[in-house]
C-alpha cells in the first residue's frame, strides 16, 4: 500500500518535474501521507479504506501543486541577468521576460519591443534609437543615460526613473506614465502624443516649447521646471500643481503667462492655482 501512495503522488507531480519547490512539497507530502496511512491502519481500517481516507485528507492537491509550480516559475523568471558593461548594439531582446542589469552597456538600436523588463537597470548606458514599444518598464531605472530617439510607443511606465537623462527626439506615443520621475531632464525636443500622466513629477526639468496638447494629467507636479511656451491646448488637467516652491524672482511667473491652456479642461483646484499665478485661463473649461 505504501507503493500505491508513492505511485499516486508520482502521477500528481509528474507534470512539474524539475521545479524545485514542487519537489520539496512532494517529499514533505509523501512523509505526511505515509504517517496518516499508518495511523488509520492502527485504528483498524483496511488497506483500501485507509488509502481512500488518506487521499481525501489532503483535499484538491492537484490545484495546490499547480499553484506552487506557477509561483516558483514566476520567481525563477525574476532572476537578474547581468549585461552590465556589455557591447550589445542592435541586439534583439523583443518579447523577453527578464529582470536585467544593463548598466554602462552599449545598446544603441536594440529592440526591447513587448519585453517584460520590470525592475531592470540601464544606468549610464547608450540606449540611443532603442525600441521599447509595448514593453513593461515598471520600476526600471533609466537615469543618467542617453535615450536620444528612443521609442516608447504604448510602453508601460510605472515608477520608471528618467532623471538626468538625454531624451532628445525620444517618442512617447500612447503611453501611460504612472508615478514616473523626470528630474533634471531636458525635454525640449522630446515628443509626447496621446499620453496619460498620472502622479508624474517634473522637477528642475526643461519643458520649453513642449506640446502636451489633448493629453491627460492627473496629480502631476511641475516643480521648478522651465515652462515657457508650453502648450496644454485641449488637455485635461486634474489636481495638477504648477507651484514653484520658494523663489526670489518673477521669472517663473512670467513663464506661466506664456503657457497655452486654450480649450483645456481642468478641476477647480488646478484652475485656482493657475489663476493665482495670473496664467491666461480665458478659454479654459472648469469642471
Amino acid at each position: 500500500m505504501n507503493k500505491k501512495l508513492t505511485n499516486y503522488l508520482n502521477s500528481v507531480f509528474a507534470p512539474y518535474d524539475g521545479v524545485k519547490s514542487v519537489e520539496e512539497l512532494k517529499s514533505d507530502l509523501h512523509s505526511d501521507l505515509q504517517e496518516r496511512f499508518q495511523e488509520l491502519k492502527k485504528e483498524g481500517k483496511d488497506d483500501e479504506t485507509a488509502f481512500e481516507m488518506t487521499i481525501d485528507s489532503i483535499g484538491d492537491i492537484e490545484q495546490t501543486v499547480q499553484e506552487v509550480a506557477n509561483l516558483s516559475r514566476s520567481l525563477e523568471r525574476q532572476v537578474v541577468t547581468n549585461f552590465s558593461s556589455s557591447n550589445l548594439p542592435k541586439s534583439d531582446f523583443a518579447g523577453v521576460a527578464q529582470k536585467g542589469k544593463f548598466s554602462g552597456s552599449a545598446l544603441r538600436g536594440s529592440d526591447f519591443s513587448n519585453a517584460d523588463l520590470t525592475g531592470s537597470t540601464f544606468s549610464g548606458s547608450d540606449v540611443r534609437e532603442t525600441i521599447f514599444n509595448g514593453a513593461n518598464l515598471t520600476d526600471c531605472n533609466f537615469s543618467s543615460l542617453d535615450l536620444t530617439k528612443a521609442s516608447f510607443k504604448k510602453s508601460i511606465l510605472e515608477r520608471t526613473n528618467f532623471s538626468s537623462s538625454g531624451l532628445e527626439g525620444a517618442k512617447f506615443v500612447g503611453a501611460k506614465l504612472t508615478d514616473v520621475r523626470l528630474d533634471k531632464t531636458d525635454l525640449r525636443k522630446t515628443i509626447f502624443e496621446n499620453c496619460t500622466f498620472d502622479g508624474v513629477e517634473f522637477k528642475y526639468t526643461d519643458l520649453t516649447g513642449l506640446n502636451f496638447e489633448e493629453q491627460t494629467f492627473i496629480g502631476v507636479k511641475f516643480e521648478k521646471s522651465a515652462l515657457t511656451n508650453v502648450s496644454f491646448k485641449g488637455a485635461t488637467l486634474k489636481n495638477v500643481s504648477f507651484q514653484p516652491g520658494f523663489t526670489l524672482t518673477k521669472k517663473y511667473f512670467r513663464a506661466i503667462k506664456t503657457i497655452c491652456f486654450d480649450g483645456a479642461v481642468m478641476d477647480k483646484l488646478t484652475y485656482a492655482g493657475l489663476k493665482g499665478m495670473e496664467a491666461n485661463l480665458s478659454n479654459v473649461i472648469v469642471r
